[in-house]
């Protein structure tokens, strides 16, 4: 199979089926991905009292996107010697580009 060549997989995701193609590589992520906003909606429903599940999904996805924008703002440099490695890097590429 080439790495261009996408499979059909189908999600349930609050209560509706979503047919998708994807990389067969990305399989295992996408279906972990579904199984988080399913789980998020299972507690927006236990929690509150929405007529549509719309609501629930819209509130999945804000809170997973707050969860990652979290996540980024976390990252942090642990190595000493990082930012002169980049300088290092930077000069080279710098006296590359200059020739």
């Amino acid at each position: 199979m080439s790495k261009t060549e996408l499979i059909n997989i189908n999600l349930l995701i609050a209560g509706r089926s979503y047919p998708l193609k994807i990389k067969p590589e990305e399989e295992e992520l996408v279906r972990r991905a579904a199984k988080h906003v399913n789980e998020k909606v299972h507690e927006f429903q236990d929690q509150y009292a929405a007529k549509d599940k719309q609501d629930y999904l819209a509130m999945a996805a804000l809170m997973s996107e707050v969860e990652v924008l979290a996540g980024k703002e976390k990252v942090t440099i642990s190595d000493p010697t990082f930012f002169d490695k980049l300088r290092e890097i930077d000069a080279l590429l710098s006296d590359t580009v200059s020739r």
